[in-house]
């Protein structure tokens, strides 16, 4: 239900592109902000679809309002066709997900179900049972504010310290440079004064063992500055946000083999893929609720770039009540 933080979602201004004709789509009243297929290569599978994209100064929300959008329709045809067999159904939609917190209180013994999916993709036809596992990792810097007229010696820098622990970490294991199943640290806020700073970062591993190395490497790069700089000067505390669901969902691959084949009736082409990210299926699956997720239609999450193939939704929804039809014939 939530959107992510990493771009305004206040006033959110869509605007619906009824039959896409391959070009670049103008998005600001200015014609400064652009969606241009050379750049955002998805934009060329979709000429002559329906697409919602925004002004150009917030993002869409697509991720994961698509879903939402998605599952009440399946809700609806479910209701008005009680002739159609299925076990038994159960929806839930949850907050804060962008931030890590979206199953905190999610009670998996009053939710009723042994299998469930999100639907929180990107794609059409993508299924998803691996994800990163993912750390919150904040990097607090203390410094000595002296005026700088009569500093020397004697100045501690903490902005400058922040950029120097920043510049220790490997350059090539970023978002910018990584793919698949390549790992990343990624800065997200910085902020500072000679006086204090602090660096707030994410780190993503689908990896364990790679994922664990990536954790302790920031303790030690922060245990390097202290004895350059002197104790306590950096601090950096790490957390533990979700863990790749592989392992949980290995024993009941049969989830992915009827979205494959649901996908497949409705004559989409899947694509399992890992995800280079996050979803609540990877917190509900070591809750004990096996939950991979499956795709939306919307691309350019978490920025203004953002958009969604409303064809893609429809074909979803699709999915989505041919998927309940499999479970009744194969599961119950």
């Amino acid at each position: 239900m939530d959107t992510s933080p990493d771009a305004s979602g206040e006033n959110v201004r869509p605007r619906v592109i009824e039959n896409y004709d391959g070009g670049e789509i103008i998005l600001d009243d200015e014609g400064k902000i652009k969606l241009d297929p050379a750049k955002f290569e998805s934009l060329n599978t979709h000429i002559g679809e329906e697409l919602i994209v925004t002004d150009g100064k917030t993002l869409l929300g697509a991720d994961d309002k698509a879903g939402i959008a998605e599952i009440m329709p399946l809700v609806d045809y479910l209701i008005r066709h009680p002739e159609v067999p299925h076990g038994k159904i159960c929806v839930c939609f949850t907050p804060d997900e962008e931030v890590g917190n979206g199953a905190e209180k999610f009670d998996v013994e009053s939710f009723g179900a042994d299998f469930a999916y999100t639907v929180d993709g990107g794609t059409l036809g993508e299924i998803e049972y691996e994800n990163f596992n993912g750390a919150d990792a904040a990097v607090y810097i203390k410094g000595k504010s002296i005026h700088p007229g009569s500093a020397k010696n004697k100045m501690l820098n903490a902005a400058l310290i922040a950029a120097e622990y920043a510049s220790m970490l490997p350059q090539s294991e970023t978002p910018t440079h990584t793919e698949g199943y390549e790992g990343f640290y990624h800065l997200h806020q910085i902020k500072g004064t000679v006086a204090e700073a602090e660096l707030r970062y994410i780190i993503r591993d689908h990896d364990r063992e790679k994922f664990e190395k990536r954790k302790q490497f920031m303790h030690t790069a922060g245990d390097y500055l202290n004895k350059k700089y002197g104790e306590n000067t950096v601090r950096v505390v790490t957390e533990d946000r979700y863990y790749n669901m592989r392992e949980k969902i290995m024993p009941h691959m049969e989830l992915i083999s009827l979205a494959k084949k649901a996908m497949e009736e409705e004559g989409i082409a899947p694509n399992v893929v890992p995800i280079r990210g996050g979803t609540d299926g990877a917190r509900l699956s070591f809750m004990g609720l096996p939950c991979p997720n499956l795709c939306t239609g919307g691309h350019n999450f978490h920025g203004p770039f953002e958009y969604c193939s409303v064809d893609s939704m429809d074909k979803t929804v699709k999915i989505l009540i041919r998927l309940t039809k499999l479970f009744a014939e194969e599961m119950c």
